[in-house]
């Protein structure tokens, strides 16, 4: 944080007047779909709490990289970093059980940032699917810090590893849809991932009752999935709230593969060791009918909040534990395409969303970076 010197906000406000004038001239609205409040004048900067699309000078850049690399040039040692994985649903639990569902409040954006919540039909002309393709055939929290080791034969050729992999998800399918699960009538249906205390949740069940969709929602934190669930507007008939650790990946959700329309991750992803983000997203993305949203806002590089912290809370570059032992990691563009491609996904969008958050009170600025994006699970190509 640091007070905003009238040089500097000329040199803002130079800038963004810059970006201003580039959207105006084709088409008035920015072409991110990020909000349209840009910073043309230094006298309006404590107009607004809030601006967007916020260019960073060389000089923001480089400050911001010393910064980063001043707080990590320490890091917690290996031994001394189990605690945040074996106790980590103690700490959420802690964490929600101190500020119940007062610490965050409702996403009311969601869906002028992700209307592909809703179905598609309501937005015909963003994702239109191949001819011939069907419409229905088809957390946040736990962080772990070191990656899951699983065996691999690597003389079986892949097309053999692959054959064997589609039995597996169409055995364990049949399986699941032999019994009946939450939702199994719904013509569209959503999963949020580390939904924490129904943030994501309540705005989208008051605004699904009465139609054909279905919404799950999971945390690893028992405490967070019981004040869901506490919730006066929960609804079981169109939402099923459940306990679910999404770096477990033998655990099964209620729910066959292949099932959903869409998955939602919102501020979960950066919670857990980077090294483990390409499995859970992998696992996930097999519940994702064809043609199936994943969308996904979180912390992107050199963030305010990572810029914050202090000497001794990093564990690994770009990831950091915070006082009450919760951990989060800062994401860059580049590594959130590889992320989601290397799970079968196709970008529809991969977006960096810089603002200048301020505080008028206390005239004061700061740069806030987040990721948003979204990526479609394809269609398996047609016969030969």
């Amino acid at each position: 944080m640091h007070t905003l010197r009238s040089l500097s906000v000329a040199k803002l406000a130079n800038v963004s007047s810059r970006l201003f004038s580039r959207q105006k001239s084709s088409g008035g609205r920015p072409s991110a779909p990020l909000g349209s409040r840009i910073l043309t004048s230094p006298d309006d900067i404590f107009k607004h709490n809030m601006w967007d699309h916020v260019q960073w000078t060389e000089e923001d850049k480089e400050n911001a990289r010393q910064k980063a690399k001043e707080n990590s040039c320490t890091q917690i040692p290996l031994e001394e970093q189990g605690t945040f994985d074996t106790e980590a649903c103690q700490y959420w639990d802690k964490f929600y059980t101190m500020h119940q569902d007062k610490f965050f409040k409702d996403r009311k954006w969601l869906f002028s940032e992700f209307p592909e919540l809703l179905p598609s039909g309501d937005h015909p002309e963003l994702y239109p699917q191949p001819a011939g393709a069907s419409t229905d055939t088809e957390t946040r929290h736990r962080q772990h810090n070191g990656p899951k080791n699983h065996d691999r034969n690597t003389d079986v050729p892949n097309h053999q590893t692959d054959s064997c992999q589609e039995a597996a998800l169409e055995k364990k399918t049949a399986a699941i849809q032999s019994n009946t699960f939450p939702g199994q009538h719904a013509s569209h249906r959503i999963l949020e991932v580390g939904c924490g205390v129904g943030n994501s949740v309540f705005p989208i069940v008051n605004s699904i009752k009465g139609t054909d969709i279905f919404l799950y929602c999971c945390d690893f934190s028992k405490s967070a999935i019981q004040l869901v669930k506490d919730h006066p507007n929960y609804d079981d008939s169109v939402c099923h709230a459940f306990v679910h650790d999404i770096c477990e990946e033998s655990t099964s959700f209620p729910f066959p593969p292949q099932s959903l329309d869409v998955i939602l991750a919102v501020f979960v992803l950066s919670s857990i060791h980077p090294e483990r983000l390409h499995g859970i997203v992998n696992h996930l993305s097999t519940y994702l009918k064809h043609g199936g949203i994943f969308l996904f806002r979180d912390y992107g590089r050199y963030d305010f909040s990572q810029l914050r912290f202090k000497k001794g809370r990093c564990l690994s570059e770009n990831f950091y534990t915070r006082g009450d032992g919760t951990c989060v990691y800062f994401f860059t563009k580049e590594e959130v395409h590889e992320l989601f491609s290397n799970a079968g996904l196709e970008e529809i969008q991969n977006l960096e969303d810089r603002r200048l958050q301020v505080n008028r009170g206390k005239k004061v600025a700061m740069h806030r970076v987040w990721m948003q994006s979204k990526y479609r699970k394809l269609y398996p190509p047609p016969p030969s």
